[in-house]
């Protein structure tokens, strides 16, 4: 168990590197990443107790993310609100002899203060773009639905006279609507991707918690993270 800020900050900038193969990463690791604040005391309370081992468990049963198969088609599930922005990209492949749909990556962020202003459809649409630019060397010239639960998406991309924030939206998804299709799907089966944005991952030059040396590898709560 971590006796210090420092470790905390080390086993997340640990545990952060696999954060793409684990599901809702941000939701689990919040109580850590809040106790790495300035003003924060340490103390590991029962929440913190728990981040810390759901995290570790989290760290040695990750789920496999599929390669992504460029031929076949992908789904990319978004999610906004005013804590943040999720998506998950996902595709359907034969498993077994079975089609299944697995996870090929998940991606989180915080919104930053200029965004915090958006009304939903506009959050969703930011999401949007956003997943976009981040999973361009996925979906570039690939075929691919977008999964959202907020009916308007289409109508704000679609705007004749858009505001300026808009207008940019717009024109950076138009090189990707010959091949995107926008699906509504009801939020309340839409949890796949919900859980990234609640409690969104910053980015590692944001994120407080991030450090980029290794943690030592004598360090017995490490050791201890390490084995299953």
């Amino acid at each position: 168990m971590p006796q210090k800020k420092k470790e905390i900050q080390s086993f997340l900038g640990f545990s952060g590197y696999y954060r793409k193969h684990i599901k809702d990463f941000a939701s689990i690791a919040r109580p850590l990443y809040k106790l790495c604040d300035k003003d924060t005391v340490f103390e590991m309370t029962v929440d913190r107790v728990k981040a810390f081992e759901s995290l570790r468990q989290a760290l040695t049963t990750a789920p496999l993310l599929l390669m992504p198969d460029f031929k076949q088609p992908f789904k990319l599930y978004i999610y906004a609100s005013g804590d943040g922005i999720g998506a998950s990209l996902h595709q359907v492949q034969i498993i077994n002899d079975k089609p299944v749909e697995g996870p090929i990556c998940f991606i989180s962020r915080q919104i930053k203060p200029t965004e915090a202003r958006y009304g939903a459809s506009q959050m969703e649409c930011l999401c949007l773009v956003w997943a976009l630019k981040k999973l361009n060397y996925f979906l570039e010239g690939c075929v691919f639905e977008v999964i959202t639960d907020f009916t308007a998406v289409k109508s704000v991309l679609n705007m004749k006279t858009p505001k300026r924030h808009i207008l940019r939206w717009q024109i950076a998804i138009q090189e990707y609507r010959g091949n995107m299709t926008i699906v509504h799907k009801d939020g309340n089966i839409h949890k796949n991707t919900d859980g990234l944005r609640r409690w969104p991952l910053t980015n590692k030059i944001d994120n407080p918690a991030y450090v980029s040396e290794e943690a030592s590898p004598k360090s017995p709560w490490k050791e201890s993270v390490l084995q299953t």
